[in-house]
């Protein structure tokens, strides 16, 4: 696939240096607007998607997220990197195997994170979780697509905001063939200085879901990559329901003043 193989080939290009923002379309529509504003990179977003299905992130099944990365990817020219959760699967085989299905779709990049789903015990278990990113980077490897592959560690996700642990886990999966590191929800300089020198010198990704820092202060830092997941969404909704509101509310319909040009967005010569 050549066009895959050119959008790889400028994933991995913008991992090298700098600092660039790779925004989280929820359909193909979002990613045309995002590309064609000049970001770099896309990023599918899990619960974005969901949303759109009527669904809460995490109920959506396998075969409508891969349909759903063959759409966003082949909707754009610039690399879109697959929120893939934990792989569909909790086996490391069975990991591997979907992991091959997912970068058949056009996809440059591709995360794997380490949640459960059991509150009890939110994170899957150490080795577990270092073999699952083994079994990735193997599927990864096999497909002979260079896509890029991430590696997340959810403990601040799922309530255990442990970064000693969270340290221990991205290392290993950066030893277990991870090309790029991911803690969401630290949200602390410290935190965040702690990822970056904890797998130096593989990149970091950092989510930035509310304004707690900027672009210039994340790169001081060291980041080389910053996702927002589904919060240019979760924007979107906002807008959305607070007009939704206002009509059954109130019966007026003052949020429809000032409105975009949607068409236009899509127009071409």
């Amino acid at each position: 696939m050549p066009v895959q193989a050119d959008r790889v080939a400028a994933f991995h290009r913008l991992h090298s240096g700098g600092t660039f923002v790779m925004p989280n379309p929820w359909d193909p529509g979002s990613a045309r607007v995002l590309a064609g504003l000049g970001f770099p990179a896309l990023a599918t977003t899990s619960s974005g998607f969901a949303w759109t299905r009527g669904r809460a992130d995490t109920q959506v099944d396998l075969e409508q997220v891969l349909a759903h990365l063959q759409d966003v990817a082949g909707a754009v020219e610039v690399p879109v990197n697959a929120d893939f959760e934990g792989g569909y699967a909790v086996d490391p085989d069975q990991v591997a195997t979907n992991v091959g299905r997912a970068v058949a779709t056009g996809i440059a990049g591709l995360s794997i994170e380490d949640s459960s789903g059991d509150p009890a015990e939110p994170l899957l278990p150490f080795e577990l979780s270092v073999e699952r990113v083994r079994a990735a980077r193997r599927a990864i490897d096999k497909s002979g697509t260079g896509v890029l592959l991430t590696a997340r560690s959810e403990g601040f996700v799922v309530g255990r905001p442990d970064i000693v642990e969270t340290l221990r886990r991205l290392r290993a999966y950066s030893e277990a063939g991870a090309d790029c590191l991911y803690a969401p929800r630290i949200t602390t300089v410290v935190d965040v200085e702690a990822v970056v020198a904890a797998v130096a010198p593989k990149p970091v990704n950092l989510l930035i879901n509310a304004p707690f820092m900027t672009v210039a202060q994340a790169g001081a830092l060291g980041v080389r990559r910053i996702s927002v997941g589904g919060t240019l969404a979760r924007a979107a909704w906002g807008g959305f329901l607070g007009v939704a509101r206002e009509i059954v509310d109130a019966g007026t319909f003052s949020g429809f003043s000032d409105l975009p040009n949607v068409d236009g967005l899509f127009t071409t010569d």
